[in-house]
């Protein structure tokens, strides 16, 4: 993979959970693997590369290929809007961690008894999601900035389905910071528009 593919991968990984969000708030139903797939990327320290991360292969992101690839393309009927809000703001709360060592100490330590949690009930058990979905309360939420997730109320106010998006916004919070240690910046979604859609066009088809 090129630097550009490494940063389209963690890129489509935000993308990934916000659309995860998205589905979440409207349905109440999400693919099991994906949620799995963005969790177990909050425990990976050490990557040798960045599909590592993800397990190995890119097959749990291809929703947020789609959605970012909506996004770029910029036409109206297949845009899809709340993916692409969340994401951008989780671009932007992870710049705002970015400053606050105490909460990244705090992240660090509280992964570690969540990566515990993991290992003796698996990454979607509802504890392990309810653990990732309060570290985010803890952390993310106490920043003025607050992703306003919208829905259907009725799936939105199940504490399970909460829990559930809390933690998919904090997987999003470990890719945008992937994303921009790998050297993303966001006016490359401005401007190089066209550059990004030819190497993100092959990895939608695998």
């Amino acid at each position: 993979m090129n630097p550009m593919q490494e940063q389209l991968v963690a890129l489509g990984a935000v993308f990934e959970s916000a659309a995860l969000v998205d589905k979440v708030a409207r349905t109440g139903q999400v693919s099991e693997p994906a949620v799995g797939c963005m969790l177990g990327s909050l425990l990976v320290r050490d990557p040798k590369d960045t599909l590592e991360v993800y397990g190995g292969d890119d097959l749990n992101l291809r929703d947020g290929y789609r959605a970012l690839v909506s996004s770029l393309e910029r036409d109206p009927t297949s845009l899809q809007r709340e993916p692409l809000r969340y994401a951008l703001a989780l671009l932007a709360l992870e710049r705002q961690l970015a400053k606050r060592s105490d909460l990244l100490q705090i992240m660090g330590s509280r992964l570690d008894q969540i990566q515990s949690q993991v290992e003796h009930f698996g990454p979607t058990h509802e504890n392990v999601v309810a653990a990732c979905g309060s570290l985010y309360e803890d952390t993310i939420s106490t920043f003025r900035q607050r992703i306003q997730v919208h829905g259907d109320m009725r799936h939105l106010q199940q504490p399970s389905n909460a829990s559930k998006i809390r933690a998919l916004l904090l997987a999003g919070i470990r890719s945008a910071r992937l994303w921009r240690q790998l050297g993303g910046h966001r006016w490359q979604l401005v401007f190089s528009r066209k550059k990004l859609l030819k190497e993100l066009y092959p990895l939608m088809r695998g």
